[in-house]
């Protein structure tokens, strides 16, 4: 069995780690460098950066913020967050990175995974996707549609169809985060992962809504999720306690979960 990967999130802006409740009210933790050095240090698989502002605001990415990271961290670091065309792709994994995620813009201009797959290989580019459960549909048969511009507007997309078409187009992953579940700290949502997780072959990622070791377990023993995304659990001070990478890798694999083990 493949081993399975912890990554842990960090959305970002203005150089500050923050977090937020369904991509609402968003609160600043400390500096995105400084907490991913730390959780590196403390043995976590992969870090992801999103780069809210650059998003929202139609701002260039952090790339100062990136360098540092990857400075300071060595193991893989995907950077997303307002990539519009290839030069900023290249941008980004000059500053450091080794994986681009697409979001937004892959939904407007579906080409640009297919142009960043051909350019830097697929395995540098992740799809990245925001799931609303909603009610099935004849266009949305399996009851998830995709949102975009941070869970603001939605698209009539079906999630399970543009993952397909995601992998078609030459993703080397995908990263499937449930906007109901996103920032409740009660688990991921299973049926979408799942869902999504059997009907292609590159690996899924799991996200939104990891509050404890238990619902990481969850989440691939009850999908084919090949990597958990963990974010709030790990640093937020607004959770009654935080969670050790090294707390969390040694209960999965007490579950039989084959993980990284911490090296002490």
């Amino acid at each position: 069995m493949l081993t399975k990967r912890l990554l842990a999130c960090f959305d970002m802006r203005n150089g500050m780690v923050t977090k937020a409740l369904q991509f609402q009210d968003n609160f600043d933790i400390g500096s995105a460098a400084e907490i991913a050095c730390k959780i590196y240090e403390d043995q976590i698989d992969e870090i992801i950066f999103y780069d809210i502002t650059a998003s929202a605001d139609k701002k260039p990415i952090d790339l100062a913020t990136v360098r540092t990271v990857a400075k300071r961290v060595f193991v893989p670091f995907t950077v997303g967050g307002g990539i519009r065309n290839l030069d900023d792709m290249y941008q980004v994994l000059k500053a450091g990175a080794e994986k681009i995620s697409v979001d937004s813009m892959a939904v407007r201009n579906p080409a640009i995974i297919e142009e960043g797959a051909k350019a830097f290989g697929s395995q540098c580019i992740v799809l990245s996707m925001q799931v609303k459960r909603v009610e099935k549909t004849e266009r949305i048969r399996s009851g998830y549609e995709i949102a975009i511009d941070g869970a603001r507007t939605y698209t009539g997309m079906d999630a399970l169809e543009w993952a397909k078409r995601g992998e078609s187009l030459g993703a080397g992953e995908l990263c499937v985060n449930s906007i109901d579940c996103d920032g409740t700290h009660n688990g991921y949502d299973l049926e979408i992962t799942g869902l999504i997780a059997d009907a292609v072959s590159i690996p899924v990622i799991a996200s939104g809504g990891a509050g404890e070791p238990s619902h990481i377990a969850d989440a691939f023993l009850q999908t084919g999720a090949s990597a958990a995304i963990i974010s709030s659990m790990l640093y937020s001070p607004k959770l009654p306690r935080n969670y050790p990478v090294a707390e969390i890798k040694n209960f999965l694999l007490k579950e039989g979960i084959p993980v990284r083990p911490y090296l002490k």
